[in-house]
């Protein structure tokens, strides 16, 4: 490693870095970690579980008493900006040609009044009817992005439905909250990552929509919290001879490491049992009783593993530890977790200890769907270099898809999961897990990435819901499609699910 100047180490002190974690960064950019290796997709039966009809109520009852005991947060990413939603749209305004010559501006100016902001749009841009001119279409894109900047908002303010009146992903989000984090006392705890820059606006929003909610959920008293992705987590970057990336200036340039992460905001949030979504996997409030009867269930299957888990920890833990006891628990890690003990593993105090290892682990009850075309990660049974597979959720960033077999592999996946899960973060004696500890690095992954047109190499942490959870203890469940509505770009605010309904759900599941 270069020698680091006192100006560098500085730097790193006001970021909370050590020279250690930028030594251990460089050699991994230096030598990027391998792909995964996977053994094969998790199917219905081998990796995925189908939740019988006959469980349902009693999981939904389940998942309700865990909410009402104040054990339920759910965890949302939301410091996204919108850009990428608008993509397709900015480059037809910056580019020459005539706007509606694209399929995007086409079918923007067909479907305008579909989309929750397009009055406004039209309003503000003086146009009455469709576009006539280059110069009307123009003007109708420059009101969208430019004058309304809505492609500069994080995208969890963006309107996504329109209902009585527009609703953004964020509002959406909280009222789904309140339907299944709400405890006993209305208490509803949800909380936000968002970017240093657009917290005042968040704040602002919530101030404005909290009587909104609550009016709207009686009973319900919204706790909402924000965080921001703490500067320790940024790594360095290296140019093309392998040498840290500089300013102008010679200080060094951090970036931001992926939502990996988060993975220590979610830590420092010291919540029990957590759901994690994506902003932008929302449907409107009055469409969305799928969606939360399934995060119920979930919910109240993680709770039923747990207690399980809890109550073989429990014995294991007993000086009078009995034979019986310890196959019962390496039984049920082998059942559910596909955890066998090595056979170095020879003696009642070894499958033991094992067992304890096994079962002492932070859970998650990953939601899985048809795989029908939809980016994002898959579950597979990934294989380790000392013990059996596991199952995973992994992205294609995370294989080889030069390899014709393991691209095969990969595109042969027949479910995928929407950032769906509920987990279990803390231990049988109560105390939150070090999630740290439980962090697979080699599945961090190096990118090619510009500054001020100089290329460079960044390092992206192991993904939260990739390598970041790869120690968990992982259940896969299959769910409906109807409870997966992504919105990438502003056209799928187009698709059926996200258009007005008149059916309303009850305010209270």
């Amino acid at each position: 490693m270069e020698p680091l100047t006192s100006a560098d180490l500085a730097q790193l002190a006001t970021r909370g870095l050590t020279p250690e974690a930028v030594a251990a960064q460089l050699h991994q950019l230096r030598h990027p970690p391998r792909p995964i290796s996977l053994d094969r997709p998790c199917t219905v039966g081998d990796g995925i579980i189908r939740l019988e009809p006959a469980l349902h109520p009693r999981l939904l009852d389940r998942g309700d008493e865990v909410a009402a005991a104040g054990r339920v947060t759910k965890f949302v990413p939301a410091s996204g900006a919108a850009t990428r939603m608008f993509k397709d749209l900015l480059g037809a305004l910056q580019g020459p040609a005539r706007p509606s010559s694209l399929p995007a501006v086409r079918e923007l100016i067909q479907r305008l009044h579909d989309l929750p902001f397009g009055d406004e749009v039209s309003r503000r841009a003086g146009l009455t009817g469709v576009p006539e001119t280059e110069a009307d279409e123009r003007r109708l894109l420059r009101t969208l992005l430019i004058d309304m900047r809505l492609a500069e908002q994080p995208k969890a303010l963006v309107p996504f439905h329109r209902s009585d009146r527009n609703r953004t992903a964020f509002e959406e989000q909280l009222l789904e909250g309140t339907r299944y984090t709400r405890a006993a006392d209305g208490t509803c705890r949800l909380h936000f990552t968002v970017s240093p820059d657009a917290r005042a606006l968040f704040e602002a929003a919530l101030t404005a929509l909290t009587p909104i909610v609550e009016s709207r959920c009686p009973g319900a008293v919204l706790a909402v919290t924000f965080s921001e992705q703490h500067p320790s987590t940024d790594t360095v970057a290296i140019d093309s001879q392998g040498l840290l990336f500089r300013n102008a200036d010679g200080s060094l340039v951090f970036r931001p490491s992926g939502h990996g992460a988060l993975l220590r905001n979610l830590q420092d949030l010291g919540a029990d049992l957590v759901v994690v979504k994506n902003i932008d996997n929302v449907l409107p409030d009055n469409a969305s009783a799928d969606v939360i009867r399934w995060k119920r269930m979930l919910l109240g299957y993680l709770a039923d593993l747990q207690d399980e888990a809890f109550r073989h920890l429990r014995a294991l833990h007993e000086p009078g530890c009995t034979a019986a006891q310890i196959d019962a628990a390496l039984a049920f890690a082998r059942r559910m977790f596909a955890r066998v003990p090595p056979e170095t593993c020879s003696s009642p105090d070894e499958w033991r200890r094992f067992a304890i290892d096994a079962l002492d682990r932070p859970l998650r009850i990953c939601g899985v769907v048809r795989n029908e075309g939809e980016p994002g990660g898959a579950p597979f049974w990934v294989k380790s270099a000392d013990g059996p597979c596991t199952a995973q959720i992994v992205e294609a960033s995370q294989v080889a898809m030069a390899d014709p077999e393991a691209d095969r592999v990969f595109r042969s996946a027949t479910h995928f999961n929407p950032v769906d899960l509920v987990c279990g973060l803390r231990t049988w004696r109560g105390t939150p897990f070090d999630l740290s500890r439980f962090v697979d690095d080699d599945t961090a992954f190096v990118v090619e990435k510009s500054d001020n047109g100089r290329a460079l190499k960044a390092l992206e942490r192991p993904g939260l819901w990739n390598g970041a959870m790869a120690g968990w203890n992982t259940v896969c469940v299959e769910v409906p499609a109807a409870t997966f509505a992504p919105v990438k770009t502003v056209f799928d605010l187009l698709r059926p699910q996200h258009q007005p309904r008149n059916t309303v759900i009850p305010a209270a599941q």
